[in-house]
């Protein structure tokens, strides 16, 4: 038989691998990146939450050592400090807008007995409406528990505070 009528195929390649299924290391990259990612959130929080009831306490022990200031300048101070404190442990949208009875009750939540609703901290509210400024004993009083407040917020996990959104 002459070579040249022999019934013969070319070379056949075989097809292109296929991306799919894809590799066990895909699966894996698939499942632990998102599980890091939770993770680093979940840290990033913790780290920056407790940072910030470290500094608001060294700020409280500076507020009730400070001569500097009066009774009513030492009240502002307080009731800044809580706010930036609550703002960090809640979200902005929800903390930074309250004020009166809906602010009161945010500050009430990781408390029993509503003090701030129903106890000295009303003054929160409503000291800078009165003549007078309020008595030493009545902010040491406020200070002691704005300082059982941060130990409060420091034990329990972050709760959705203030409103519900509209």
């Amino acid at each position: 038989m002459p070579a040249n009528s022999l019934p013969l195929r070319d070379i056949h390649l075989p097809e292109a691998i296929g991306w799919w299924p894809p590799a066990i290391g895909w699966w894996l990259l698939l499942v632990l990146v998102p599980l890091l990612a939770a993770l680093l959130f979940y840290m990033f929080r913790r780290i920056t939450r407790k940072t910030a009831l470290k500094t608001a306490k060294k700020c409280l022990a500076a507020l009730k050592q400070d001569t500097s200031l009066d009774e009513r300048q030492k009240l502002v101070e307080l009731s800044a400090l809580l706010r930036r404190m609550a703002i960090s442990i809640a979200p902005r949208e929800q903390a930074a807008g309250l004020t009166g009875q809906a602010w009161l009750a945010l500050l009430d939540r990781p408390l029993p007995d509503a003090p701030f609703s129903n106890g000295i901290g009303r003054l929160l509210v409503d000291a800078p409406y009165q003549q007078h400024a309020p008595s030493r004993a009545e902010l040491d009083q406020l200070l002691q528990l704005a300082e059982k407040w941060l130990d409060k917020c420091h034990k329990a996990p972050p709760k959705p505070y203030g409103r519900k959104p509209i």
